[in-house]
């Protein structure tokens, strides 16, 4: 009888998938992410669950305005060109993956 070793990349079908990276979120490593942010009127509007890597980008790159204006949707989250190069360069990490080093803010 063949070796059924578990594969550690694997998840269960009920866990929950990251919609910007596309990545499976394990247990306690998920942020919820206000698609209009609470202070420009998105109290109790759409949230998306996703990896705090991929939120922590997202509020590095874009202003509360900004994503307020433009960028209130995954999609166009995804059409960010810098959001763009993080996820590509994300996708290739684990699902746990946390940088230890914090990045880059953009110029204000």
């Amino acid at each position: 009888m063949p070796n059924k070793e578990k594969n550690p990349d694997t998840f269960p079908a009920d866990v929950p998938v990251c919609p910007l990276c596309d990545r499976p979120i394990p247990e306690g490593d998920g942020s919820l992410h206000h698609l209009i942010p609470k202070l420009k009127g998105g109290k109790g509007g759409p949230t998306v669950l996703l990896h705090q890597i991929c939120h922590k980008e997202i509020h590095a790159t874009l202003t509360e305005a900004e994503l307020a204006r433009s960028y209130a949707t995954v999609e166009a989250l995804r059409a960010h060109p810098r959001l763009d190069k993080f996820l590509n360069w994300v996708r290739k990490r684990p699902p746990g993956f946390r940088s230890k080093v914090p990045g880059r803010r953009r110029k204000r």
